[in-house]
Parts: structure tokens; sequence; C-alpha cells
């Protein structure tokens, strides 16, 4: 779809060539030297210290793409750009960036002034965007508070005419000189037909709204209590909502539509994913476990298995041969459970496709937990089982396979075998005083051709409560509550567009096999930063979805005097998971490794942690090579002598620290250092962990002091 043409100018010829005049044929050279003299203009680049300059051109769907490079001399400059100059990508590399790599080394805090990186890119962006109609609201940068980080990077939302749009931007600035190294962004040109509409809209917000509400649907389901998982109380969630708009001219609706643009639709592929069972293996088995499993109290050998799987004739397992059994150990709390994967395959059929069979089992038991089948998409062929009679067999099949039949009625159906679908799909949902609780559902899959089982994903919860069905909002008050959620929004949205072959740009289009493209549509949508699960049925609040907030907030270190670099760790996911921090506590080896493994992402509340947790972060410490197993001790008292040694270690400063003769400090105890850990307190000393004129390496560390010297040293160069 792409044609690549390539152009090698030197400096000084391109400094030589002119812009053609106005009408007469374009030379590939001269509009090379258009575009390039146009982006230095609008980046006011200085490139007389690149020997080397290439040009590159390719045709994208809308227009030509020129990739200008400058080399040489250590640095790199690349400049993407349309044909009018337009700059939409621009990269930088020179020797002022530095490529690190830690690895499960003591990473460094972050190198940068977000306020002077924002100044420096909105003087960039000033630069690349136009002024008549576009701009851009910066806000928090990303990576500013991220361990190890050089630099800020800002993205977002391209606003046309002060609205916005679904033209997006991105631009990273290094933190030692503020430069810009990147940016990127879309541009309405090569990437949406047409120009941006008006940006006043014919019709109100308050109609918008009114239409927009029209479109929400809520029904009234049970849900599991978040604060109570043994509970479950009524609410009204959405279902079957379609997003779409309003187009603000015309006040119709309108759908967003997909994505794809490209002729055709995408042909399913024959195997599809398999179905996530819902567990999740803890533990897995080692050679010699897997070998002796089978013998393992209770547990079934895979031949009984196999012979109780066939003594379902729902799964219509004639013709099919066992594959494979493979047994793995699932822990949940206190609960174990050996479960085995039995795998079917049929003979190859005449289009070279060889259909199989996934059975999850209780290996004690027999009984199947789940099923995944795989199998062909083929729309050519009719189906041998009408969608009546397939849920007939999934009807009957859901008495016999559940004791809990009973409670579940049919929540949901889907029927794809028209597109080729090779299975009906039926989920039964469990219903409690008449109202569905879909988190308690049996979904079974039926073969079109054989009225096999062919699918089945099955939940229930034996220890749910359900909240008394009485006391309950009207449906009509719920989506006033759910449509307060919401704002109301006026922007340019994306719109799919029928080509028109009597365009000659649509033409084109066409011509590559485009049936529609994007334009964009001045609409009202609806649109909030939060998110929510539903309305309570009987409070009638919108209730917020569930957040999973990782920042470190400790409510005992105000005012204390290491309260700056506590909280300073804290900004940058170094820390405890727990509401404390205990500065004035005596450090613990447990206590220190906690710490360090914070700085490696694994974050464990130092106070509660489980065995397995303390396990995995001394495993983490080990491998930065600041403790040695043998050296393990987790409730042993930390001296400030050894807390230097350790941090240093995790830095990966001991080989040098354990270098003999070659250093000295100023300490005034410095005579009763022993020689072996002078290096260690000549290092502390240099990267100022130790400040006072002592090192006193026999007094006891507090947690407060781990915390400061651990800040000090993560605020090396790298």
């Amino acid at each position: 779809m792409h044609r690549l043409a390539s152009f090698l100018l030197s400096a000084a010829l391109l400094a030589a060539l002119c812009v053609p005049a106005m009408g007469a044929a374009e030379s590939a050279d001269a509009r090379l030297a258009r575009v390039t003299q146009s982006v230095k203009d609008t980046l006011a680049l200085d490139t007389e210290d690149y020997p080397e300059f290439r040009g590159d051109v390719y045709e994208q769907e809308l227009g030509n793409i020129w990739n200008l490079n400058w080399s040489g001399n250590g640095s790199t400059l690349s400049v993407e750009a349309l044909e009018d100059g337009t700059v939409v990508s621009y990269w930088r590399s020179d020797d002022a960036d530095s490529s690190r790599w830690y690895g499960n080394a003591l990473p460094t805090l972050p190198k940068v002034d977000a306020n002077a990186a924002k100044k420096a890119a909105e003087a960039f962006l000033a630069r690349v965007l136009d002024s008549k109609t576009e701009s851009v609201k910066l806000g928090e940068p990303a990576r500013a508070s991220q361990l190890n980080s050089a630099a800020c990077r800002f993205y977002g939302t391209i606003l046309l005419n002060g609205l916005p749009s679904p033209l997006n931007y991105s631009i990273t600035v290094r933190g030692s000189d503020n430069v810009v190294t990147s940016f990127r962004r879309d541009a309405l040109a090569n990437s949406y037909l047409g120009s941006v509409p008006s940006a006043t809209p014919a019709v109100s917000k308050a109609d918008a709204a009114a239409t927009l509400k029209g479109t929400l649907r809520l029904e009234l389901v049970y849900v599991a209590d978040e604060n109570d998982e043994t509970r479950a109380v009524l609410r009204y969630v959405p279902r079957d909502c379609e997003t779409l708009y309003v187009d603000a001219q015309t006040g119709k609706l309108v759908a967003p539509g997909d994505e794809i643009f490209f002729g055709g639709a995408e042909a399913p592929t024959a195997n599809e994913a398999e179905m996530d069972t819902g567990l999740t293996e803890k533990r897995a088995l080692t050679e010699a476990e897997l070998a002796g499993v089978e013998k393992l109290e209770g547990v079934l050998a895979s031949g009984e298995l196999d012979k109780r799987v066939r003594g379902e004739s729902a799964y219509k397992l004639d013709g099919y041969a066992l594959a494979s059994a493979n047994y793995r150990l699932v822990k949940d709390g206190e609960t174990e459970t050996v479960l085995c994967t039995i795998r079917y395959s049929a003979p190859e059929d005449a289009d070279g496709f060889t259909a199989s069979r996934t059975f999850t089992v209780d290996a004690r038991t027999g009984a199947v937990k789940s099923l995944y089948s795989g199998a062909p998409w083929n729309k050519d062929k009719k189906s041998a089982v009408s969608a009546a009679d397939a849920q007939k067999a999934a009807d009957a099949f859901l008495a016999r396979y559940s004791a809990h039949a009973a409670e579940f009625a049919l929540y949901d159906t889907s029927d794809n075998t028209a597109d080729g679908a090779p299975f009906y799909s039926f989920t039964y949902a469990r219903k409690a005083n008449g109202y569905f609780f879909p988190e308690n559902a049996c979904t079974v899959q039926i073969d079109r051709m054989t009225g096999a089982v062919a699918g089945l994903n099955y939940t229930y919860d034996e220890k749910i409560v359900f909240d008394a069905a009485e006391g309950l909002i009207s449906e009509s008050a719920a989506l006033d509550a759910w449509m307060a959620t919401y704002e109301v929004a006026l922007g340019y949205r994306s719109m799919p567009k029928a080509l028109d072959k009597a365009n000659a740009l649509e033409a084109k289009l066409i011509g590559m096999g485009y049936t529609r493209f994007r334009t964009l549509l001045l609409t009202y949508a609806l649109e909030r930063e939060d998110s929510f699960s539903g309305v309570d049925a009987k409070t009638g609040k919108a209730v917020a979805a569930p957040s999973y907030d990782s920042e470190i907030a400790y409510g005992d270190v105000a005012g204390h005097w290491a309260q700056e670099p506590i909280d300073r760790l804290a900004a940058c996911g170094v820390g405890y998971a727990c509401e404390t921090f205990r500065p004035d506590e005596k450090l613990t080896q447990w206590a220190l490794v906690a710490l360090l493994a914070s700085t490696q992402g694994m974050r464990v509340d130092v106070e509660n942690a489980s065995k397995e947790e303390r396990d995995s972060a001394y495993e983490c410490v080990y491998r930065m090579g600041a403790l040695t197993r043998a050296e393990r001790s987790d409730d042993a008292a930390i001296d400030r002598g050894t807390l230097v040694k350790v941090l240093l270690s995790a830095a990966g400063y001991a080989p040098i620290a354990k270098l003999p003769g070659i250093f000295t400090c100023r300490f005034a105890d410095r005579a009763a250092i022993p020689e072996s850990d002078l290096g260690y307190a000549a290092l502390a000393q240099g990267f100022g962990l130790v400040t006072n004129e002592r090192y006193d390496a026999s007094s006891p560390a507090t947690r407060a002091v781990a915390a400061v010297m651990l800040v000090r040293l993560m605020e090396r160069e790298g």
C-alpha cells in the first residue's frame, strides 16, 4: 500500500536548493529541500554539526510523509513531516543521553524538574501546532516520579477550536537540560477526510442530554457486595447499552462504528483463544511430582478420568481420542485441589482441521469444571441443529450437570452461526427473589452441526446470602442517578464515512480496498472521569467502581525529622504497603529487606506479610546482591555499619568497597573501623550517606535512618 522513495543529499546541496516557481512540476529533490527548509524553520534547527543527511518519502492513504534524518558526531536527529512541512514526529539522541540498565541493582531517584520540563514542552508545542485551530492543555507529566527516570513525558489530546478531538500527541523532555528528545502527533491531513467542522453547534446541550439519556439501559440484578464477599445486594447496572453520539448540527443519534475501514470483514481464526477457567495455578508441580501425582491419595488415574468424562453422552466424544492428561496443584487459602486438563482430538477433516475438546476436571472426583472446544468458522456451511433444539440440549444438560439447576434461568444467548460461528451459546444465571445474580452463571455452548455440548463455564457460590428485595427505588429514579454521573461533552469525534468514487481522493482509497474512512464530526457524547458500577437499588446512589490506589501514604510521619525523605521515597512507590512507617522503630533485617524489595516493585505489608511474601522479598534482595542466603536472619537488629554495607551492596558497590588499601576517610572514629569495612565507610562518606563526624558503625539503626541513607544513595548519578 505504501510506496517508498529515497533521496540522499549532502548538507551543502540541500542548502543550495530553492523552492520552484508555483505551478511548475516539482522535482523530488526540490520537494525534499522545501520540506526540509520548512521543518528547520519551524523547529529553529541548526544542523551544521550533522555531516550526514538522508531524506525518504513514503506514501500513506491521504498523502505523503517525509522522513528526514541527520546524523554524525555521535548524535542523530529524525523528523517526520507532511508535504506542507507539518511536523508529525521528532526524535533526538546525543551525548547528553545515557542508556542505563539497572537490572536488579538499586535504582536512582528521578532527576527531573516537572515545572521546567512543562515549560520546555509548551514552547516546543507552540512551534509545531497550528495556532489557528490547534492547542493542548498539558497535565501532570508521566515518569516524573518513576525510579531511574531522567525524563518527563506528557501526552494527551490535541484540541481543535478549543474542543477535544481524537487527535493525540506525546512529548518527552530530558531531565538533565530540559531538551525535547521526542514528539509524536496525529495530524488531520493524513488521518481524516475533510477539514475541521464548525465548532458552533445548532443543537443545545440540554436537548442532546435528553436524547443521550434515552440510549441508557439499566437492569436490576444482584451483585456481590464489595465490602462483604458473602453478601449479594440489589443494584441497577448497565446492560446492552450501545455507545451513541448526538450530531451537534442535526440532533440525530449517530453510531461511531468500528475502526475497521478496510474492505471486507476479518474472518475469525479457526481456533478461538481458550476459555479462562477462572482457576489460577498457584504452585507448579516438579517433574517428580508430575510423575507421581496419579498416586496421590484420592487422585484418579487419567484412564479413570477419561471414562468418567465419556460417561456424559452430551459431550459426544465418539471418534475423539485422548491426546493428553496434565495434572496441576491449585491452592486457595487452606484448600488444596488437584486438577487435570484432559485434551481430546478428532481425526483431521477434509479441510485439514483437527477438532479438539479440552476439559478441566477435578482429579479426585472426575467432575468437569470447564470445557473448551476448537472448531473452524464456516459461514458457507448450513447448521444441522436449529437454535431452538440447541437450547433444549443446553437446558437438558444443565439439569443433569448442576444440583442447583433449579436456581438458574436463561439470562443471555449468543447466536453468531450466520457468520460461521461453530457454536450456539446460552448463559444461565442464578436467580433469587425474582432477580438474576449474573456472577453465578453457567454458560453452555452447543455445536451447531452435532448438537454436542462443546463449551462449559460454571460458577456457583454456596456461601452467598441475598439481601431482601424490598424498599427498592424505581428504574426511572435509578436512571436519573445514573445519568447524573455523566457529563454531556461537546467535541470532535471520529465517524466512518462511506466512500464516493466520484471524489478523486476517495476513489483512490476505494482502489486501495477501503469502503469507508474516518472523518471528523462535531458531536455530543456522555463522558465521565470516574468509574461507576451501577446504582444502589435501595439508596438510589451511584456506586463507584472499586479503585486500586497504589500510592503510599503514612499516618505517622507528619512533623518527623525524616518526613521529607520518607515522603520522597513514597512518591516513587518505595516503602511499605501499610498505613504506618514507624520511623523511630529499630531497624530489623526484614524491615530493611522489605524496603529494598520495594525499589524493585515488590511492596509488602512489613508487619503482616505472609511467609511466601517474605521469601519472595528476600529472593529479590538476594538478586540485588545486598545479602546472601546464609546471612538471612529476619529479626536481627541492623546497626548503622551493616545498613551501609547492605545499601552499597544493593547498589553494586561491594566489589569496589572490598578493594584493599585504596580508601581514606575523615570520620573521627576512623581508627575503630575494621579494615574490611573501611571501603564501605569511605564510600558512605563520599556519597553522603553518613554526614556525622563519627561513623558509629555499631549504633542501632532505625527505619528513619534507613530511609535517609536510601534517599541519599538513590540520588547518586547513574
